[in-house]
C-alpha cells in the first residue's frame, strides 16, 4: 500500500494555528487531518492557519467535521446524541456542513470525515429511512464542492456498515477506517472488519485500544501497539487487497501526545517497510 502519514489535529490539542504547526512537526510528520470547525466557527482564521502551517512546511492532508451535541461520557449517551440522527441538531449539522464544504474546497481538500452516528441495523427501523435521508443530504452537499466523505467507523458492525454503504447508492461515500473505535465500541474484530470493508476505505486512522472488561461501557485507548489491534495483520490485509490510501495518527487520551504520535509513526514505518 502507499499514502501519506499524517496525524489528527485535535490529538495534539492545539491552543491555535501556531502551535498546532509546531507540534505537527515535533511528532516527525509533514501532514495533518485538520479540524475544520474551528476555522468554520472564526476561532481560527483561515489565512493565518495556512500561514503557520505554511511556515513549518505542514499541509493538511483531509478535513473532519465534528457534529453538534455529541456527548461521549458513556455509549449510552453517545448513541443518543451522535451524529446524524438526532432531529434537535440535524439543521445545525446541516448548515456546518454546507460552509465546512465550501471551506475544504477553499483549502483543497478532497476528503472530509465525520460520524454518521449509529446506523439503524435492521431494514424495519424507523429510524433507518431518515438517517439514510440525512447521510445522502451531507454527502451531496460535500460532492457539489468537489470533496468525498468518509464515515468513521466503529459505531456499528462491518456487516451493517456494508449494507448501509451499498444502499446508499452514493459513490463519493467511503469510510475513515478506524480500528481502535471497534474495540472502544465493542462492535468488531477490526482485521475482520477491514478485509470486509477494503473497498470503501479512503483513509486510515492509526488508533490502539482495550476492549472493556464490562459490556456497554467504553474500551479504553492506549498508545499504538500496546492494545488489542493486531497491527501484523491489520497492514497484511492492507497490503493484499491493495488499499492505497492516507494514514493518520489519532491519540486522544494520554498526557504525552506527542510522544505517543512518535511512537505510532514508528510503528506505521516498520509495517511498511519492504520485508526481507
Amino acid at each position: 500500500m502507499s499514502g501519506r502519514i499524517g496525524v489528527c489535529s485535535w490529538s495534539l490539542q492545539p491552543t491555535g494555528p501556531e502551535d498546532l504547526a509546531r507540534k505537527v512537526r515535533a511528532c516527525g510528520l509533514d501532514w495533518v487531518q485538520l479540524a475544520l470547525d474551528p476555522l468554520r466557527t472564526g476561532a481560527w482564521k483561515v489565512d493565518e492557519t495556512h500561514h503557520a502551517l505554511g511556515q513549518e512546511g505542514v499541509r493538511a492532508l483531509s478535513g473532519m467535521m465534528a457534529m453538534a451535541g455529541e456527548d461521549y461520557a458513556t455509549l449510552a449517551s453517545i448513541r443518543k446524541t451522535g451524529g446524524v440522527r438526532p432531529d434537535a441538531t440535524w439543521s445545525a449539522n446541516l448548515a456546518a456542513a454546507r460552509e465546512n464544504a465550501a471551506l475544504a474546497r477553499d483549502l483543497g481538500l478532497d476528503l472530509v470525515s465525520f460520524h454518521a452516528g449509529f446506523i439503524p441495523e435492521g431494514a424495519e427501523d424507523p429510524a433507518r429511512a431518515t438517517v439514510f435521508d440525512r447521510i445522502r443530504a451531507l454527502v451531496d452537499v460535500f460532492a457539489e464542492a468537489g470533496v468525498r466523505v468518509a464515515l468513521e467507523t466503529g459505531q456499528e458492525s462491518e456487516g451493517c456498515l456494508a449494507r448501509a454503504l451499498l444502499d446508499l447508492r452514493r459513490p463519493g461515500a467511503g469510510i475513515n477506517f478506524d480500528p481502535a473505535n471497534m474495540i472502544l465500541y465493542g462492535t468488531s474484530d477490526p482485521v475482520e472488519a477491514l478485509d470486509l470493508l477494503h473497498e470503501w476505505v479512503r483513509q486510515v486512522h492509526v488508533k490502539d485500544a482495550l476492549p472493556s472488561k464490562t459490556r456497554g461501557e467504553w474500551g479504553t485507548e492506549v498508545p499504538a501497539g500496546l492494545g488489542a489491534v493486531e497491527w501484523d495483520s491489520l497492514f497484511a490485509v492492507l497490503k493484499k487487497r491493495e488499499v492505497r490510501c492516507d494514514l493518520v495518527i489519532e491519540r486522544e487520551a494520554g498526557e504525552s501526545r506527542v510522544d505517543d504520535v512518535r511512537r505510532a509513526k514508528e510503528l506505521v514505518l516498520r509495517h511498511l517497510a519492504p520485508s526481507g
